[in-house]
């Protein structure tokens, strides 16, 4: 059914096909705007109409397989009511003599769009709140998470500074120490060394001194031979 065969399927309701047209034409016109203003208009037993955001997004182009970027943009989005949904369905028959979705009760027609709005308002400004609540408390953690990152690098950071501190301080007394004793061997060696000096020029002098004793006492022993050889020859 398109809107020429809906004006002609209610003319004969509203007294005549122009009626009708300017009925449907009225009807859809207030739909469109309050839609595009962002209100959402409900019908009882028919359905709503309302405005939703799409945030940007990657799609697929269907010819080509290609990704694509598509833009944040609005588009308008209708939801079955409770009664047309039991009508199709077949849950509920479609009456013969009465009206399929039935007149909201008196009164509350009376500002229902702008009633409706507001509550879409409200939920829509609720689910921001929560939305920045929760962005707020991801920031938080991962600040917190940020600063524990940086504390314990900073530790780390002057536990290898003080150790590279110590090593170097450590480092030139161990070489002060090693020189000490480098010294002190040299020093003991070089004792060592004079010390068997020494011993071997006593040992040296020791020697003639002994070999000029020993020929002392063998001249002495040869002189008193040859003393008692002349004294014995004498008495002869």
């Amino acid at each position: 059914m398109n809107k020429a065969q809906l004006v002609e399927a209610i003319a004969d309701k509203l007294g005549g096909r122009q009626q009708a047209a300017d009925a449907v034409d009225a009807v859809l016109d207030a739909i469109v705007r309050a839609v595009v203003a962002g209100d959402r208009v409900s019908v009882t037993g028919f359905g709503s109409f309302e405005k939703v955001d799409r945030p940007a997004r990657y799609a697929r182009n269907p010819q080509t397989g290609e990704r694509v970027r598509v833009k944040k943009t609005s588009v308008p989005r209708f939801r079955a009511g409770q009664g047309f949904k039991d009508l199709v369905s077949g849950s509920k028959k479609l009456p013969k003599n009465d009206v399929a979705v039935k007149k909201a009760p008196k009164g509350s027609l009376s500002g229902g769009t702008k009633v409706t709005a507001k509550a879409a308002a409200k939920k829509a400004t609720a689910k921001k709140v929560t939305a920045k609540k929760a962005t707020t408390a991801a920031t938080a953690k991962k600040a917190t998470a940020k600063k524990t990152t940086a504390k314990k690098t900073t530790a780390t950071a002057t536990k290898a500074a003080a150790k590279k501190t110590t090593a170097k301080k450590a480092a030139p007394a161990k070489k002060a120490a090693t020189a000490t004793k480098a010294a002190a061997k040299k020093t003991t060696t070089t004792a060592k060394k004079a010390t068997a000096t020494t011993k071997k020029a006593a040992a040296k002098k020791t020697a003639p001194a002994k070999k000029a004793t020993a020929t002392k006492a063998a001249t002495r022993k040869t002189t008193a031979r040859k003393t008692t050889a002349k004294k014995a020859a004498a008495k002869k």
